[in-house]
Protein backbone atom coordinates (compact mmCIF):
# COMPACT_ATOMS: atom_id res chain seq x y z
CA UNK A 1 0.00 0.00 0.00
CA UNK A 2 1.28 3.35 -1.18
CA UNK A 3 1.19 5.80 1.57
CA UNK A 4 -0.51 9.12 -0.43
CA UNK A 5 1.53 12.26 0.78
CA UNK A 6 1.35 16.12 -0.23
CA UNK A 7 2.74 17.19 -3.51
CA UNK A 8 0.88 13.78 -4.69
CA UNK A 9 -1.93 13.46 -7.38
CA UNK A 10 -5.26 12.47 -5.15
CA UNK A 11 -6.51 9.17 -6.88
CA UNK A 12 -10.00 9.97 -8.76
CA UNK A 13 -12.98 7.37 -7.47
CA UNK A 14 -16.71 6.81 -7.14
CA UNK A 15 -18.41 5.99 -3.94
CA UNK A 16 -22.05 6.17 -2.96
CA UNK A 17 -23.51 8.77 -0.91
CA UNK A 18 -25.59 7.91 2.46
CA UNK A 19 -28.75 8.09 -0.10
CA UNK A 20 -27.21 6.01 -2.83
CA UNK A 21 -26.19 8.94 -5.14
CA UNK A 22 -22.65 8.50 -6.72
CA UNK A 23 -20.03 11.38 -5.79
CA UNK A 24 -16.78 11.26 -7.55
CA UNK A 25 -13.81 12.81 -6.55
CA UNK A 26 -12.52 14.31 -10.25
CA UNK A 27 -16.18 16.28 -10.58
CA UNK A 28 -14.72 18.81 -8.14
CA UNK A 29 -11.79 19.68 -9.86
CA UNK A 30 -11.28 23.05 -11.03
CA UNK A 31 -13.81 23.86 -9.00
CA UNK A 32 -13.62 23.38 -5.48
CA UNK A 33 -10.77 21.89 -2.79
CA UNK A 34 -12.11 18.74 -1.38
CA UNK A 35 -11.54 17.43 2.47
CA UNK A 36 -12.04 13.38 2.93
CA UNK A 37 -11.72 12.32 6.47
CA UNK A 38 -11.39 8.81 6.69
CA UNK A 39 -12.92 7.47 9.98
CA UNK A 40 -12.92 3.82 11.30
CA UNK A 41 -17.03 3.54 11.84
CA UNK A 42 -20.74 4.72 12.20
CA UNK A 43 -21.79 5.11 15.82
CA UNK A 44 -18.84 4.60 17.69
CA UNK A 45 -18.10 6.86 20.14
CA UNK A 46 -14.58 9.14 19.09
CA UNK A 47 -16.00 8.70 15.20
CA UNK A 48 -19.26 10.41 16.74
CA UNK A 49 -17.14 13.35 17.97
CA UNK A 50 -15.00 13.52 14.89
CA UNK A 51 -18.37 14.13 12.50
CA UNK A 52 -20.17 16.11 15.33
CA UNK A 53 -16.76 18.61 15.47
CA UNK A 54 -17.03 18.69 11.33
CA UNK A 55 -20.38 19.36 11.50
CA UNK A 56 -19.96 21.88 13.91
CA UNK A 57 -17.40 23.68 12.13
CA UNK A 58 -18.98 22.80 8.45
CA UNK A 59 -19.72 26.52 8.00
CA UNK A 60 -16.32 27.65 7.90
CA UNK A 61 -15.14 25.08 5.21
CA UNK A 62 -18.25 25.83 2.90
CA UNK A 63 -17.03 29.79 4.06
CA UNK A 64 -13.62 28.86 2.54
CA UNK A 65 -15.51 26.71 -0.60
CA UNK A 66 -14.01 23.11 0.21
CA UNK A 67 -16.42 19.98 0.21
CA UNK A 68 -16.48 17.94 2.80
CA UNK A 69 -17.23 14.12 3.28
CA UNK A 70 -16.69 11.55 5.75
CA UNK A 71 -15.59 8.16 4.53
CA UNK A 72 -15.99 4.85 6.30
CA UNK A 73 -16.91 1.22 5.20
CA UNK A 74 -20.15 1.21 6.74
CA UNK A 75 -23.10 0.26 4.11
CA UNK A 76 -25.39 3.35 3.01
CA UNK A 77 -28.01 2.29 4.88
CA UNK A 78 -25.76 2.87 8.35
CA UNK A 79 -24.42 6.05 6.67
CA UNK A 80 -28.02 7.34 5.99
CA UNK A 81 -28.95 6.43 9.98
CA UNK A 82 -25.56 8.04 11.33
CA UNK A 83 -26.22 10.92 9.63
CA UNK A 84 -29.78 11.83 10.11
CA UNK A 85 -29.18 10.89 13.80
CA UNK A 86 -26.18 13.41 13.79
CA UNK A 87 -27.77 16.04 11.76
CA UNK A 88 -24.78 16.08 9.21
CA UNK A 89 -24.57 18.75 6.77
CA UNK A 90 -22.19 16.77 4.57
CA UNK A 91 -22.47 13.64 2.81
CA UNK A 92 -20.79 10.36 3.88
CA UNK A 93 -19.31 8.10 1.43
CA UNK A 94 -19.38 3.98 1.48
CA UNK A 95 -16.06 2.40 1.20
CA UNK A 96 -17.25 -1.32 1.48
CA UNK A 97 -14.47 -3.42 1.25
CA UNK A 98 -12.01 -0.45 2.02
CA UNK A 99 -10.79 0.02 -1.59
CA UNK A 100 -10.52 3.70 -1.43
CA UNK A 101 -8.67 3.71 2.42
CA UNK A 102 -6.19 1.39 0.44
CA UNK A 103 -6.22 3.70 -2.36
CA UNK A 104 -4.89 6.55 -0.44
CA UNK A 105 -2.75 4.61 1.88
CA UNK A 106 -4.71 5.10 5.41
CA UNK A 107 -3.13 2.40 7.26
CA UNK A 108 -4.98 0.22 10.04
CA UNK A 109 -4.01 0.80 13.84
CA UNK A 110 -2.87 -2.18 15.03
CA UNK A 111 -3.64 -4.64 12.01
CA UNK A 112 -7.07 -4.39 13.39
CA UNK A 113 -8.69 -1.07 13.70
CA UNK A 114 -9.48 0.78 10.39
CA UNK A 115 -6.93 4.38 10.31
CA UNK A 116 -8.48 7.74 10.57
CA UNK A 117 -6.61 9.98 8.51
CA UNK A 118 -7.84 13.58 6.69
CA UNK A 119 -6.91 14.87 3.29
CA UNK A 120 -6.83 18.10 1.84
CA UNK A 121 -7.13 18.32 -1.84
CA UNK A 122 -6.78 21.52 -4.05
CA UNK A 123 -8.90 22.92 -6.66
CA UNK A 124 -6.37 21.00 -9.22
CA UNK A 125 -6.81 17.70 -7.61
CA UNK A 126 -3.40 17.43 -5.82
CA UNK A 127 -3.12 16.42 -2.30
CA UNK A 128 -2.18 19.85 -0.14
CA UNK A 129 -1.89 18.29 3.11
CA UNK A 130 -2.52 14.72 5.54
CA UNK A 131 -2.95 14.33 9.10
CA UNK A 132 -3.07 10.95 10.57
CA UNK A 133 -4.26 10.71 14.25
CA UNK A 134 -6.53 7.88 15.65
CA UNK A 135 -7.29 9.30 18.78
CA UNK A 136 -7.26 13.10 18.18
CA UNK A 137 -10.71 14.19 16.36
CA UNK A 138 -10.58 17.29 16.99
CA UNK A 139 -7.18 17.53 15.11
CA UNK A 140 -8.13 16.34 12.33
CA UNK A 141 -11.14 19.41 12.31
CA UNK A 142 -8.43 21.63 12.94
CA UNK A 143 -5.72 20.71 10.44
CA UNK A 144 -8.39 20.71 7.47
CA UNK A 145 -9.39 23.83 8.87
CA UNK A 146 -6.34 25.72 8.56
CA UNK A 147 -4.62 23.59 5.31
CA UNK A 148 -8.12 25.12 3.48
CA UNK A 149 -7.68 28.24 4.62
CA UNK A 150 -4.12 28.27 3.31
CA UNK A 151 -4.77 26.83 -0.08
CA UNK A 152 -7.23 30.00 -0.57
CA UNK A 153 -6.55 32.03 -3.92
CA UNK A 154 -5.02 35.54 -2.16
Amino acid sequence: MRELRAGMPAPDFELPDQAGNPVKLSSFRGANPVVLFFYPRDNSPICTHEVSAFRNNYSQFRAAGAQLFGISDDSVESHGKFAGKNNLPYRLLSDKGGKIRKLFGVRKTLGVIPGRATFVIDRDGVVRHVFSSQFAADAHVWEALQAVRAILPS
